[in-house]
């Protein structure tokens, strides 16, 4: 059972299908970056929603001349040199200049902002921060939702989803606390291909596939 458990955990345990697939993303990403910038320069990432604990499997960190900024609602702790941590706002990122930071980077956050207009806001403010970016999102026709791995949970009437996912262990193996349950209901908005075109106009749009099917997707500038 406690394999199945770690299987289906959140992407943050380091055994789960989610942590392996983000680690496979994380491969392309930097082979993307390595094709666009000089290490030999300084260079500055903005991490919008990251955490330090997302990059322990990345080399970046490590780069020198790589700075790597967390931005959240609240302050991450980091203790990597080159990882510093900012409290902030996606959809209004006022305290950065126009292309203060070399690369945008931000990994299934977008789809956490409640409403398709604070969506625009912050890719909006991606495109004026940033000179390049690389912004992933679940895909919303994938057929099993990324936040609960309950199948098409996505269609689901909200206070059905509410009912499965507190009453019955559907999700990861596990009952939800009613209030976390509520407000991953109020926030999520998943996206489609065609809304991440139209919020990052000019990108090309990288899939992951699995089983032959997108599961999610990244709209980057890297080329």
């Amino acid at each position: 059972m406690s394999i199945i458990n770690d299987l289906f955990a959140p992407s943050d345990h380091p055994k789960s299908i989610g942590a392996k697939f983000r680690a496979r993303r994380l491969k392309k990403f930097e082979k993307l970056f390595f094709r666009n910038f000089n290490p030999e320069k300084p260079i500055h990432i903005l991490d919008v929603g990251g955490t330090a604990s997302f990059w322990k499997g990345s080399q970046l960190p490590n780069v020198p001349g790589v700075t790597i900024t967390l931005l959240n609602l609240h302050l991450e702790k980091t203790t990597h040199p080159h990882i510093c941590s900012k409290i902030g706002d996606a959809t209004s990122m006022k305290e950065f200049e126009d292309k203060k930071f070399d690369l945008i980077f931000s990994n299934s956050v977008i789809e956490h902002l409640y409403t398709y207009e604070n969506q625009v806001k912050m890719a909006d403010e991606i495109q004026r921060v940033g000179k390049k970016y690389f912004i992933q999102t679940p895909n919303k026709y994938f057929p099993i939702e990324a936040h609960y791995a309950i199948p098409f949970a996505q269609y689901m009437p909200k206070r059905l989803l509410l009912f499965f996912l507190t009453k019955t262990r559907l999700s990861r193996m596990t009952k939800w606390k009613k209030e976390d349950a509520q407000q991953y209901l109020d926030e999520i908005r998943l996206l489609n291909e065609k809304e991440m075109k139209k919020l990052f106009p000019g990108s090309k749009i990288l899939k992951e596939k699995t089983l032959g099917m997108t599961k999610s997707l990244t709209a980057h500038n890297l080329r």
